[in-house]
């Protein structure tokens, strides 16, 4: 299926541009009329997988992030984040609540977690060394 409406954003992993990552997904879906539940979930759950790629993906460099986000027909959201940092070992442990690999004075382990609360579909995939990609999905349903 095509999409109806998609770009492309890359950016450094700068913490910063977390809050950019969440200001462009909002701009890309206000032509959309997102319900404000639905706009604060999506962004919550970008937030989550931009911030995975600062502290995880690069911990001890900067790199870069690339964000896709692409409309399709039925109002099918689906956003990419993705990294080239080093990658998860074990995508299933790293997806199990409360797990970290950061300090856990400072990181619940709960950003899979959140993003799957969030979203309707949550799919990572990655390679040790090469980065991760995670591909989420949402369904925004029309205002009444």
């Amino acid at each position: 299926m095509k999409a109806e409406n998609k770009t492309k954003i890359t950016f450094p992993s700068h913490s910063a541009n977390e809050a950019f990552a969440r200001g462009a997904t909002a701009a890309f879906l206000a032509r959309y009329d997102p319900t404000v539940p639905q706009l604060a979930d999506i962004k919550t759950a970008v937030s989550e997988a931009v911030t995975n790629c600062i502290v995880h993906a690069y911990p001890e460099t900067m790199g870069e992030i690339a964000m896709t986000l692409s409309m399709y027909p039925g109002r099918k959201l689906r956003i990419v984040i993705a990294d080239q940092g080093i990658g998860i070992s074990d995508v299933a442990k790293a997806m199990e609540p409360l797990f970290t690999t950061g300090n856990p004075e400072e990181r619940s382990g709960l950003g899979f977690a959140v993003m799957q609360s969030f979203m309707d579909t949550v799919k990572v995939s990655s390679r040790p060394g090469h980065g991760t990609r995670v591909v989420m999905t949402k369904v925004l349903t029309e205002r009444s």
